[in-house]
């Protein structure tokens, strides 16, 4: 009996010093100073042009790399008029959407909204939603919490070398946590 108390114990303080170390490797990928990425600019990847939901460009204004993976920022220039994202879910991140430039039309559940110049919303985690950019241009800040894998989802659908089809983008959606659960939103 005394050996089994041995071994559990000498089992739980061996894990503890890997579990030290992960987070203090976690920790050390975190900035420790701020900094400032400037106008039309990407902070890692310069400018990141989707293909498959539509033609528009993000640019990376904080990563979850920065952040420890607490919450990205992106800045998309949309450019995609009638175009946007399938009905889809995020079964672990809130989004947020502010309004720069541009109108565009939400959808949160069974809830529809249109968004113009100041207006900003709030997509809970696991409730579906979608959008669609109504004006020839626009521009939105899009803030992910936490992080989750939306920065390497936008790499991902920008190294493509074709159009993907509906099928590939639900397949990329699945890889980078969400699924698409229904079609884009259509404008009414």
């Amino acid at each position: 009996m005394k050996r089994d108390k041995f071994i559990v114990s000498i089992l739980a303080a061996s894990a503890f010093p890997v579990s030290a170390k992960s987070s203090i490797e976690n920790e050390n990928s975190r900035t420790d100073k701020g900094f400032k990425v400037k106008a039309g600019e990407g902070r890692i990847h310069g400018h990141i042009k989707l293909k498959g939901v539509n033609s528009n460009i993000l640019d990376v204004k904080i990563s979850g790399k920065d952040t420890n993976g607490g919450f990205a920022m992106f800045e998309q220039t949309s450019l995609s008029q009638g175009r946007g994202t399938p009905l889809h879910i995020h079964p672990l991140q809130d989004e947020t959407f502010y309004v720069v430039e541009g109108e565009y039309y939400f959808q949160i559940g069974e809830d529809k909204f249109r968004l113009s110049i100041g207006d900003s919303i709030f997509l809970p985690k696991k409730v579906p939603h979608a959008w669609t950019q109504v004006s020839e241009k626009g521009r939105m800040i899009v803030v992910f919490q936490p992080a989750g894998k939306m920065e390497e989802f936008f790499v991902t659908v920008s190294a493509l070398n074709h159009e993907p089809t509906p099928e590939e983008m639900a397949k990329i959606f699945i890889d980078n946590e969400m699924q698409v659960v229904g079609p884009p939103l259509k404008i009414e």
